[in-house]
């Protein structure tokens, strides 16, 4: 069969966007479920549906000539070819009304207090006044309120719409702001990661530097912006408390502090997908599948972007901790983050001595953060080293390993997953040879650490879990600078949440899946080169490591 190239406009409805739509065509022997992609650009911004229609012999691509007089019937056809009439609507004489994916710019995490009145719940409506008084800034040119417009669920997932993160953010709104050009966030108030000043049309990229290498004026102030960001209520988003997730009715949003949000958000997701009202433990949406790497670089960059907007400092970045090799945690002082007695207890003399623990105590799977007043909190506890089953961190041969492994991941793409980058970093797969199922990388980390970073879904909660996870992020763009890594390498895969056009839940507005798989560069920020990747567990590695490791901690005898 020939390609028949098509490059349109189709009218749509929908807001009567204008989309400039180009087809990609695949050579299939057999159509499955979805074959084409859409790339549309609606005000300059990408939007993405995959879609095709069955003929004998083959997938027909109508021409452009065409298809502006035969939209209707197309729409029929591949409504009744995908088994989804109900999401297709034909309207006359006016194209196609898409049900797609969209990429709506900005990234900032549920819920936006302006989106939790009664009012905006009822309208099922996310579109907050700006400065200017318009929503999402649209007198100002900033954005626009837009019909939010969902990825078409298959059947299979159609069991888990109670779930009220699956299809993030549909379950709560229909509308949305949709930001143009470098503008972002919630209301178009902001700017997309890596853009500054008050057009966001100020680039710039800031180095996120290992702990050990900051000054101790840069190391005072970093723990100075968390204690912060600990105690200040967040003056832009509420988070979701409930006794039970069976009843909506029970549903409250209460103020947190800006740390807490970010805490929260990593609760939130790590809590059991519900399948018919049944709570599946091994499902989640930030972790066991494609996602994980990609979910959790999208949390630094917020927590990264809020002590930056909390404190005006727009150099500030996240520091990381490179455990590699470590024989102890030589950061678990009281000049670092803290000491801690045999209970765990961190040392009064500790910056974080005071710190409690949002959404621990009573965590069943029902609830969605119980605890959420302080009086209510679990202390912040840390343990390292005391589990004997996890008694050491990954070694430099163990992160060498893992960069070994050029597929970012592999089918079943979940903690099974043989020969994968993303199962080796996440940690259940063994990263030298790629095949035996153990406890590795990320997750050892965790384990090793103990206490609060133990119970992943509230481990945020420790500072700890900043360092660990950017370190990770670190190890996440060496791979992506070796292998040329892009959002095409994103598999497709059957993982709720985690397919390559769903929105990182629960992020808001949409950051797809895919999207996040692309050089830290293009999010405004890189890494420093301490102790260079390269030559693992050798004489030269070692030396070279613990020559820096000294140059490093004699510049904390400086200011």
């Amino acid at each position: 069969m020939d390609q028949l190239p098509a490059d349109v406009l189709l009218g749509n409805d929908v807001g009567d966007i204008c989309c400039s739509i180009t087809w990609r065509q695949a050579e299939l022997d057999e159509p499955p479920a979805v074959v084409q992609e859409l790339r549309l650009h609606v005000n300059e911004l990408p939007l993405h549906l995959r879609v095709g229609y069955k003929e004998p012999g083959g997938i027909i691509v109508a021409p452009a000539q065409q298809l502006n007089h035969s939209c209707p019937q197309l729409s029929s056809r591949i409504s009744s070819w995908l088994g989804v009439a109900h999401s297709l609507e034909v309207p006359v004489m006016f194209g196609l009304w898409i049900l797609l994916a969209s990429s709506l710019s900005g990234v900032h995490s549920q819920f936006p207090r302006g989106c939790t009145t009664n009012e905006a719940l009822q309208k099922r409506t996310c579109c907050p006044e700006w400065t200017d008084g318009t929503p999402c800034g649209s007198g100002s040119g900033r954005g626009a309120c837009r019909p939010w417009v969902a990825p078409v669920i298959p059947e299979k997932f159609e069991e888990l719409l109670y779930d009220d993160r699956l299809n993030w953010p549909h379950h709560y709104y229909d509308s949305t702001c949709q930001c143009f050009g470098t503008f972002s966030g919630f209301n178009c108030g902001y700017c997309k990661y890596g853009y500054y000043g008050e057009k966001c049309d100020q680039k710039k990229t800031v180095v996120r530097k290992e702990i050990r290498e900051l000054t101790l004026v840069e190391r005072n102030r970093f723990f100075s912006y968390l204690a912060l960001a600990k105690t200040t209520k967040s003056k832009d988003f509420v988070v979701l408390t409930t006794g039970d997730r069976h009843n909506s009715d029970t549903y409250t949003f209460v103020d947190a502090s800006i740390y807490d949000v970010f805490s929260w958000i990593h609760y939130y997701s790590m809590k059991p997908i519900m399948i018919k009202s049944a709570f599946i433990d091994s499902k989640t949406y930030a972790h066991q599948g494609p996602a994980f790497p990609g979910w959790h670089r999208l949390g630094l960059l917020f927590l990264e972007r809020e002590i930056q907007l909390m404190t005006g400092d727009e150099d500030f970045a996240l520091p990381y901790y490179d455990w590699r090799g470590e024989k102890n945690c030589s950061i678990c002082t009281n000049d670092f983050l803290g000491d801690n007695d045999a209970q765990g207890n961190l040392s009064p003399y500790s910056h974080f001595s005071y710190w409690k623990v949002i959404c621990s105590g009573y965590d069943y799977p029902a609830v969605y953060c119980r605890d959420h007043e302080e009086h209510t909190m679990e202390k912040l506890l840390r343990k390292p080293g005391s589990d004997p089953l996890n008694s050491r961190f990954p070694s430099f041969q163990d992160v060498e390993d893992t960069l070994k492994w050029q597929n970012f991941d592999t089918s079943p793409y979940d903690e099974t997953a043989r020969e994968s980058f993303r199962n080796s970093l996440e940690g259940f797969l063994n990263p030298s040879d790629g095949v035996t199922l153990e406890r590795n990388m990320h997750n050892l980390v965790h384990m090793y650490l103990g206490g609060t970073m133990s119970q992943v879904p509230i481990s945020c909660n420790d500072p700890m879990f900043v360092l660990h996870h950017n370190f990770i992020d670190k190890i996440l763009e060496t791979w992506i600078k070796k292998y040329n890594g892009a959002p095409k390498f994103y598999p497709e895969n059957r993982q709720p949440g985690q397919r390559p056009y769903e929105c990182a839940t629960p992020y808001f507005p949409c950051y797809r899946n895919k999207d996040l798989l692309q050089t830290s560069r293009h999010y405004g920020y890189t890494y420093s080169n301490y102790q260079e990747f390269g030559p693992g567990d050798t004489y030269e590695g070692i030396i070279t490591a613990a020559t820096k490791y000294i140059f490093s901690a004699l510049r904390h005898l400086l200011p």
